[in-house]
């Protein structure tokens, strides 16, 4: 019996949108909001999409 992977797509999409919205907030600050949203948002997703574990199917 194998295991699924510890990935989430729901954590891709939260992590997607709040690193959006942290990475415009930081990117304003530093001189570029939509770079700091486009690198904000391809952070957080590969992070919750990682970190954030989904439920284990269990039969």
């Amino acid at each position: 019996m194998t295991r699924k992977p510890h990935r989430n797509g729901r954590g891709l999409f939260l992590g997607a949108l709040l690193g959006a919205v942290v990475g415009a907030l930081i990117g304003r600050a530093a001189g570029s909001a939509v770079f700091g949203a486009l690198l904000g948002a391809v952070i957080g997703a590969a992070v919750l999409y990682r970190v954030n574990p989904g439920p284990w199917n269990r039969d």
